[in-house]
Formats: C-alpha cells, sequence, structure tokens
C-alpha cells in the first residue's frame, strides 16, 4: 500500500521548516561570532541589524524546539549549538566582572544624546547636579543648549569646558569639575568629537574623547562610522588614563566596537553586570538598543554604573563612577 499523500507531504516540509530555522539562526551566529560585519561587503543592512543581537539569542529556543517536535534530531542538536554560541555572546553582560585593584581617586562620568538639543537646558542642568557627575560628555549640543546650560547655572558647577557646539546633530561638548587643557579634535570626523585632557587633584592627568559617530544606516554613513571607530585613541597603559564617551551608534555585537575595547578599554555597562541595559529607542522608538556606551582604560575599576532619562531625546545618559589607577 502507497505512503497517505498527506504524510508524503509532511515528510518533505518538515525537514525543510526545520533546517531553514537553523539556518537562518545559524548565519546569524556565523557573523556576530566570527566578527565578520568587519569584513570587506558587509554593510546595511547588517550592520545596523547586528544590534538586535540579543533578541536574537533570547529567541534562539525556537529552532531548538521547532525541530524537535518535527523529529528532525540533526536539526536539534545544530540549532542547540547555535543557540549555546548566541547565548555565550550576549549573557556575560548581565553578570558583573572582577575589577582591577585601584587606589586612586573616585571620579564620576555622564553622557548623553540630547537628540538636537531637545532636552531642556535647565534638565540636564539638574541631572548633573544630581548625580555629582565630574565630567560630561554631550551629543547633538547646539549653541542654543550650549547658551541655555550657562545661562541655568553649570558654568559654576563645572567650570571648566571644551565645546564644539552645532547645528543639527553635528555639535558635542565635555564639561568638567577639573581643570582642563583642549587637545586637537578626533581627524576627519563627520560630526565633533573634542577630546581634552583633565588636570586631577594630585597632578594626576585624565584624557577624555566625546564619542559621536554617524550611524551606519546607508552606504555613505557606515563607511564614515567605521572611520569614526577606527580612529578613536588607545589606551597607552603607562600614559594618562583615558575615557571614551558617548553615543556610539553601536552595540557590543559589533565587531568595531570590540575592536575598540581591544586597543585598551572595558565597557563599564559590560563590567557592571548591566550591559544590556537599553540607552536608545526605550521612549520613542524601538526595539530598545545599548547603543550609548562608556569606555574607560581597562586599569580602571568600575564602581557603579547607572542609566538615566532625558526628557525630549530617543536616548538616555550613561552615568559611571570610577576609580582611577
Amino acid at each position: 500500500m502507497s505512503e497517505p499523500k498527506a504524510e508524503r507531504i509532511a515528510g518533505r516540509w518538515r525537514p525543510i521548516l526545520a533546517w531553514t530555522l537553523v539556518g537562518s539562526w545559524g548565519a546569524w551566529a556565523v557573523v556576530r561570532l566570527t566578527g565578520a560585519d568587519r569584513l570587506p561587503g558587509f554593510g546595511v543592512p547588517v550592520t545596523p541589524l547586528l544590534s538586535l543581537t540579543p533578541y536574537v539569542a533570547a529567541a534562539a529556543p525556537v529552532p531548538v524546539i521547532c525541530a524537535a517536535v518535527l523529529r528532525r534530531w540533526r536539526a536539534t542538536a545544530v540549532s542547540a549549538v547555535v543557540a549555546a554560541g548566541l547565548l555565550t555572546a550576549v549573557l556575560p553582560r548581565v553578570f558583573a566582572a572582577d575589577q582591577p585593584q585601584a587606589a586612586g581617586p573616585t571620579i564620576r562620568v555622564l553622557s548623553g544624546n540630547l537628540m538636537f538639543s531637545r532636552v531642556a537646558p535647565e534638565y540636564v542642568y539638574a541631572l548633573i547636579k544630581r548625580t555629582g557627575a565630574d565630567v560630561v560628555s554631550l551629543q547633538e549640543f547646539n549653541p542654543d543648549e550650549a547658551a541655555g546650560l550657562t545661562k541655568a547655572g553649570l558654568d559654576r558647577l563645572l567650570p571648566y569646558h571644551n565645546l564644539d557646539p552645532r547645528w543639527e546633530a553635528n555639535g558635542s561638548g565635555i564639561y568638567s569639575r577639573f581643570p582642563l587643557k583642549p587637545l586637537p579634535s578626533q581627524p576627519g570626523t563627520a560630526m565633533a568629537m573634542p577630546n581634552a585632557e583633565l588636570e586631577l587633584p594630585g597632578g594626576r592627568r585624565l584624557q577624555i574623547t566625546a564619542v559621536h559617530p554617524l550611524p551606519p544606516i546607508s552606504g555613505p554613513a557606515f563607511g564614515k562610522w567605521r572611520h569614526d571607530l577606527r580612529g578613536l585613541p588607545a589606551a597607552d597603559p603607562h600614559g594618562p588614563v583615558r575615557i571614551l564617551a558617548g553615543d556610539y551608534n553601536a552595540s557590543l555585537d559589533h565587531a568595531m566596537l570590540r575592536s575598540v575595547l581591544g586597543r585598551g578599554y572595558v565597557d563599564v555597562a559590560d563590567q557592571a553586570g548591566k550591559g544590556l541595559n537599553p540607552t536608545w529607542g526605550v521612549s520613542m522608538y524601538g526595539p530598545p538598543l545599548s547603543l550609548d556606551h562608556i569606555l574607560v582604560d581597562r586599569r580602571c575599576a568600575v564602581r557603579q554604573v547607572s542609566v538615566h532619562d532625558l526628557p525630549g531625546s530617543d536616548h538616555r545618559a550613561v552615568l559611571a563612577e570610577l576609580r582611577l589607577p
């Protein structure tokens, strides 16, 4: 007796469905785990989509369960390996890391994207005062915001600064409680990325860059995004402590950001077990992503990290308390 038609059809689509799901999650895992997004030929839309890796990892059990239900055991085994790889890349961000022995001064660093300076200067001033920030990096910072912060009294709270306010999303600025010497800005960047050297009590020096590359959402923007991240300075283990603070338009799932970490930095949120806390898309757009980062010299100890709403902006501010070496 011949096999019923329904069973023949089911016998064909079950492996197709199972392996299609395995292939979809598997291709994502290969790109993420090998850092293939840094290779020529990868750009838009692969690079922006990689920010969704935590969501893809959370859904990684789906192909495992489907393959098991369909009794495709090889597909089940392969999809389990894929799920393990994705979870291995993402889950460490929720666990605090051991910190180096640091005995230097403690400072608080705050970074926030003001979204075309739509955040009221009075609110920014109040946030800085409430958090006790010692040094602040602001992005999408225009001349009106700079004037408003002066009027609100920020120059009395943080009297030293290196500001490059520009219209639209192009400006950035650094404010400091400590004496500050402007350094040459990052060369050839699409948006302002000022540098400064701070002199802390006791003569300690600290260098900071306000980071804000273009979002990699088009071919030309992708090239500039990659250029700006490649141009960020490496930490010098024998020189002043370095901090890179801003809106990277990148997550820890981008090979370009991980390459910056490889130059002697750690991500403060990742170190504190808060690497999945979203900083973009929480209030206005979605899905929520972690695109704002404070990267610090790996000699520093990360003591506390928190995120703070910025009413009027699509970003949240990141605050880190650090102990310097």
